[in-house]
């Protein structure tokens, strides 16, 4: 038995193959500005790396402001101190002969510092030199 539905689907289709398609109206397509060569366009959006430069000025500002203290420390503290080192008897004033304190200690790690870092070079130039075999890791051996 028909279906009301089924005698009207016939007419249905026709009149859908007869009336006109509707397009969306169009917009104009944007394109992006040309960014410069070797440059991806989402690049533009990122916030760009941190160079030796900007990382030098920084240090640098840091150093500023680092004496500055230092300056006002030593002013603060003018009252003189005897200092007794070995055989030596010298008066300072007490900001001057802790900042001397100071520097002999980093200097003292500096100089550990770079005894450790040449003893590192020292070993990567044996791991690496040619003809040797490399005894660092037992994984990289081939079987």
């Amino acid at each position: 038995m028909a279906t009301p539905s089924d005698e009207f689907e016939p007419t249905r289709q026709s009149e859908l193959a007869e009336r006109p398609e509707r397009t969306p109206p169009t917009t104009p397509i944007k394109t992006p500005p040309a960014s410069p060569p070797g440059v991806t366009p989402g690049a533009a959006a990122k916030k760009p790396r941190p160079t030796r430069v900007s990382g030098a000025w920084v240090a640098v500002l840091v150093a500023i402001v680092v004496s500055i203290f230092l300056l006002v420390f030593i002013l603060q503290n003018g009252d003189d101190a005897t200092i007794h080192f070995l055989w030596v008897q010298s008066t300072l004033p007490l900001g001057v002969a802790l900042l001397f304190g100071a520097i002999g200690g980093a200097l003292l790690v500096a100089v550990v510092g770079a005894a450790r870092i040449m003893q590192l070079r020292r070993q990567a130039k044996r791991s690496v030199t040619p003809g040797r075999p490399e005894t660092s890791s037992p994984a990289r051996r081939e079987s």
